[in-house]
């Protein structure tokens, strides 16, 4: 019986390649460059916040939320549902908008959100009465005139009008006299 080939319908979408080299000696097959294509590749990526949507709904209106232990009282900047001092449960509290920079670090390099902006200031922001720091960026300062006399600035939260429900929806800005 004859065997029928079977073809399968061929389309020129994703990579196609013609004439690629392959040696008639197969012990050549390891002397042989690789082949490199380019593919467009897309997925949308579900999502969710679970136990932080809280804090992505709070920068969505202008709001900064920790939380604190109802049992110890350690409160976080960046918040918990759990608390790691006593392992009790935390609960959502407002943060002041205006803090104090604990530290900061000028970054010449970052990834894709920030890459346009480089260099761009990470800070570390201290409020009183919360016993961990937050991270975020301070912007309207230029990083080319960094100085230790930033260390202890009072920075104030500002939230971009359109939310992306990142954490870089909320950023900080001078806002006067240094913290004593």
């Amino acid at each position: 019986m004859a065997e029928k080939k079977i073809k399968l319908p061929e389309t020129e979408e994703g990579a196609v390649i013609f004439n690629v080299p392959f040696p008639e000696d197969l012990s050549q097959l390891k002397k042989m460059a690789p082949i490199i294509i380019k593919h467009h590749y897309e997925i949308d990526y579900i999502h969710s916040y679970g136990q932080d949507s809280p804090f992505f709904a709070g920068l969505a209106n202008g709001k900064l939320l920790g939380t604190k232990c109802s049992k110890c009282g350690y409160t976080y900047g960046t918040p918990r549902l759990d608390c790691m001092e006593c392992g009790g449960e935390c609960d959502w509290i407002e943060l002041p908008k205006e803090g104090y920079i604990h530290t900061f670090t000028i970054c010449y390099y970052g990834s894709e959100e920030f890459l346009k902006e480089t260099p761009f200031i990470l800070i570390l922001v201290e409020w009183p009465g919360v016993d961990t720091l937050f991270l975020s960026r301070l912007v309207g300062v230029d990083p080319k005139e960094a100085s230790l006399d930033w260390v202890g600035m009072k920075v104030r939260a500002q939230f971009k009008r359109l939310s992306k429900f990142k954490p870089t929806d909320v950023y900080f800005v001078p806002a006067g006299k240094k913290n004593k």
